[in-house]
């Protein structure tokens, strides 16, 4: 598994999962329940990571919907 995108915008989180559930790429959202244990300050960020193999398909998605400037830099 390779980390896609970290954010503590909660929103962006549920748009990339949409992105990739219409592009049928599994994904993980790491860190969601954090919120109980920081108090829901949003302080922690979420992480959004896809298999190995499709790391690749998953950046390609986010470019297209004008989101790559949200892509881990290391991520790929």
């Amino acid at each position: 598994m390779r980390e896609l995108v970290r954010t503590n915008n909660a929103v962006l989180v549920s748009a990339v999962g949409a992105l990739l559930d219409g592009a049928q790429i599994h994904h993980i959202v790491l860190d969601q329940n954090m919120s109980v244990l920081e108090g829901s300050l949003g302080i922690l960020p979420r992480r959004i990571l896809v298999p190995d193999a499709d790391v690749d398909d998953a950046r390609r998605v986010l470019i297209d919907a004008g989101l790559g400037h949200e892509l881990r830099l290391d991520g790929a």
